[in-house]
């Protein structure tokens, strides 16, 4: 990556001043603390009274990298971690049924065996959201990966199967990760120039909005949860323009939210229901988001000729 700060300015650059302050002689002085250069000071900038500061620059570092690789418009996928590739959870379900067999009486692994059962049921997303990523990145490559890249939150589970997907097709897919105390590293089918970690949740959340152009909630939990109603607020208070909002598999989310029971609480409008829309394969995800933007006249260089 070039250096910024070098162009079009008679100044020296930040990073060459990094170099020449690293050759001071050191002294009394120039091993405080005071005398480093505050923007390479790690020290200081974790201070608390820094966070305005971090903020920015969790903000600006990937926003300015997406602008190098040419990045205009995303497909966001959003799922649960705990859902593994069938493979994995068939092999789950073995252990967990032979160790059940192994102690008949104890309630904990029968109660282990049935959700490693349901796991396998669940299993057929991730095969769904590695589809849905494969059939979108062939189309990013029709014009040169900068329209409807994949992004996810870089982590296992759904957000593994669509970054595998994109890689599937020889494409590139966008992961950002955040810290967590008990954190996975990426997974591996990230694009490695494309996966970014951040601090702030609501950062995070901004740059997952920034370009999308559609969002896709598999099965999850609270993280998904999270996402999923964050879009639907910006969207139906006007905050963002409109996107698709795909919920896939029906039966999931009509068990989890009782979205009639908002209208009928008064607590939405009948007309927010549309907001959102249930698919249930790949195919019919990616023809919704299709329809979606041919409705809207969205420029053709987005999605092609629409029928």
């Amino acid at each position: 990556m070039t250096d910024p700060d070098h162009h079009d300015t008679p100044f020296r650059s930040a990073r060459e001043d990094v170099g020449t302050a690293a050759e001071v002689p050191a002294s009394p002085q120039t091993r405080s603390p005071s005398y480093r250069l505050a923007y390479a000071d790690i020290d200081f900038l974790v201070r608390p009274e820094l966070r305005p500061v971090r903020l920015q620059l969790e903000l600006l570092k990937p926003e300015i990298i997406q602008q190098e690789q040419g990045i205009e418009s995303t497909v966001v996928i959003f799922g649960s971690t705990r859902i593994p590739d069938p493979e994995t959870a068939r092999e789950r379900l073995a252990a967990a049924r032979a160790a059940a067999r192994r102690a008949p009486k104890d309630g904990d692994l029968a109660r282990a065996a049935a959700a490693a059962e349901r796991l396998v049921a669940r299993s057929r997303y991730y095969d769904q959201a590695r589809r849905l990523a494969q059939i979108i990145t062939r189309f990013s490559q029709t014009n040169g990966h900068k329209e409807l890249v994949v992004v996810t939150g870089g982590g296992p589970g759904i957000m593994e199967a669509a970054n595998r997907g994109a890689q599937d097709v020889g494409g590139k897919s966008i992961g950002l990760s955040i810290v967590l105390p008990r954190e996975e590293h990426p997974n591996p089918y990230v694009t490695p120039e494309l996966s970014f970690h951040f601090h702030y949740f609501a950062v995070r959340k901004m740059h997952f909005l920034l370009r999308a152009k559609a969002l896709v909630a598999f099965p999850g939990g609270f993280g998904t949860l999270d996402e999923l109603f964050e879009t639907l607020t910006l969207v139906q208070t006007r905050k963002v323009e409109p996107v698709p909002v795909l919920l896939f598999g029906r039966e999931y989310w009509d068990g989890v939210i009782h979205f009639e029971r908002l209208v009928e609480e008064g607590s939405i409008d009948p007309e927010d229901l549309a907001l959102f829309r249930y698919v249930e394969d790949a195919e019919e995800a990616w023809e919704a988001i299709r329809d979606f933007h041919c409705r809207a006249g969205t420029n053709p260089e987005l999605l092609g000729p629409c029928d």
